[in-house]
């Protein structure tokens, strides 16, 4: 078992709703109005924050791009953003 590993449960009601426990809630960083997602493999299922999870499915299909179009420095992104601003201002 992980080290940051803990088990909490929630009662399923009649229409299939649970409320997140507390210590969960926290963990996932999730407050009233926040989204969830649920994740299911095969027959487990993880509940994550959907805020991060957009995030982190972002990060990992860009992961690589910069260095595929050639920005592999500060100055090449600087310099990319100048030439899309001075493109903004000639229209």
């Amino acid at each position: 078992m992980q080290v940051n590993a803990f088990v909490d449960n929630a009662k399923v009601m009649s229409k299939g709703q649970i409320t997140i426990p507390k210590d969960v809630r926290e963990v996932l960083g999730v407050t009233r109005g926040d989204r969830v997602s649920f994740i299911v493999e095969g027959k487990n299922v993880r509940l994550v924050n959907s805020a991060v999870y957009a995030m982190q499915m972002l990060q990992s299909e860009m992961q690589g791009e910069a260095e595929r179009t050639g920005l592999v420095s500060e100055d090449d992104v600087m310099a990319l953003v100048k030439e899309l601003r001075d493109g903004d201002n000639n229209i």
